[in-house]
């Protein structure tokens, strides 16, 4: 018995991405099986020309829209401004997901302004997380989560495109992050000498 029909139903129900793995347990499946009839299933919308399309994205399956009635839908739904991420957090969302894990204090040196407001809206809405200490500030660092992935239709972090032709400075940028991080840590280090010392 062929399982595409319990697949399809399966994520057409799920809300978030499935792992192939976890499908091909519900249904006491192998999972080399599992994976030919998900990508038979991705290949079949595909070349049927169907308003769905089924795609492996932040890890998992799920199904989603064709980009060609992106227009449609667009016209369609009634846009939620409340939903939409401001200019400030899409720079910042932007600014972590290339050098993450990444400080708030680097965020901020890169875009210019604070940052805090823009990071407390993202880790709200689930698209950064912390990611552990800055090894030499110490400092709380941030990086994406699979909700990103998903909102952004990519399977992983190096699906992103690259920022070298978009930004001809980013290795000068990094650079300069480096030093002031460096810089950072000698004059912590300078006061913990100093407190120490008195």
């Amino acid at each position: 018995m062929s399982l595409i029909p319990a697949l399809e139903a399966m994520l057409l129900m799920a809300t978030e991405p499935v792992a192939a793995a976890d499908l091909a347990a519900a249904l006491d499946a192998p999972l080399p099986e599992v994976e030919r009839e998900l990508a038979a299933i991705a290949d079949f919308y595909d070349e049927h020309g169907r308003g769905i399309r089924l795609r492996a994205v932040a890890g998992g399956w799920r199904f989603a829209t064709d980009p060609a009635v992106a227009d449609v839908l667009e016209a369609w739904l009634v846009s939620d401004q409340r939903s939409r991420l401001t200019q400030a957090a899409l720079e910042t969302l932007s600014v972590i997901a290339y050098l993450q894990p990444v400080s708030r204090g680097r965020v901020a040196a890169v875009r210019g302004v604070n940052v805090d407001g823009v990071v407390k809206t993202l880790l709200v809405r689930g698209l950064i997380t912390e990611a552990g200490e800055d090894p030499v500030t110490g400092a709380v660092t941030f990086g994406t989560t699979p909700l990103f992935l998903q909102k952004l239709g990519l399977n992983s972090l190096r699906e992103l495109p690259d920022l070298a032709p978009l930004l001809p400075d980013a290795v000068a940028l990094e650079a300069e992050l480096g030093q002031m991080a460096a810089a950072e840590a000698a004059e912590a280090a300078q006061v913990t000498k100093e407190t120490s010392d008195g």
